[in-house]
């Protein structure tokens, strides 16, 4: 939150990327709703300068802070992440209010142009509903644990050769 305060926050960001040789397009930075929310103008005027660069921004823990719709519009972001908690309440029983929070955070999202991500999915019945919902893409328990990224190369390797 204190870098995010800062106004040297695009410029630190837009040197590392340079030094580095890193594409901005393929570096996203997650805020979470409160940290937007606190200084909204301020917040937006920090976004539109890591937008300028190229940088992916999303709205991590979507629904589970103080935020106010209007300002989706305002905010110049790619992504909404939907919080695990709506997720873990899919259990795969097919009741017709199951999973309604994460529907709605779906279809907000499709409707203002921005990426859907579901966190902590752990279950297949989770997979299938978000998948099913067109949420853009998931992440958790459910294709496999965090790791240290040499385990992470041979992970990637074996799931593109069919292992």
């Amino acid at each position: 939150m204190r870098q995010f305060r800062q106004e040297a926050l695009a410029a630190s960001v837009d040197d590392a990327l340079r030094r580095s040789g890193l594409d901005p397009r393929n570096l996203e930075m997650e805020l979470t709703e409160s940290l937007v929310m606190q200084d909204t103008e301020a917040g937006i005027r920090v976004l539109e300068r890591l937008r300028e660069i190229g940088v992916e921004l999303s709205v991590d823990d979507f629904g589970t802070g103080h935020s106010s719709l209007s300002y989706l519009t305002q905010l110049p972001i790619s992504a909404l992440k939907i919080d695990q908690s709506f997720v873990q309440a899919i259990k795969g029983t097919g009741q017709s209010d199951e999973g309604i929070v994460a529907q709605a955070i779906i279809s907000l999202a499709h409707n203002l142009k921005l990426k859907v991500v579901g966190e902590g999915v752990e279950t297949g019945p989770q997979f299938d509903f978000l998948k099913k919902h067109s949420c853009d893409e998931v992440q958790g328990y459910h294709f496999a644990r965090p790791m240290p990224a040499a385990d992470f190369e041979r992970f990637a390797a074996n799931r593109g050769s069919g292992g």
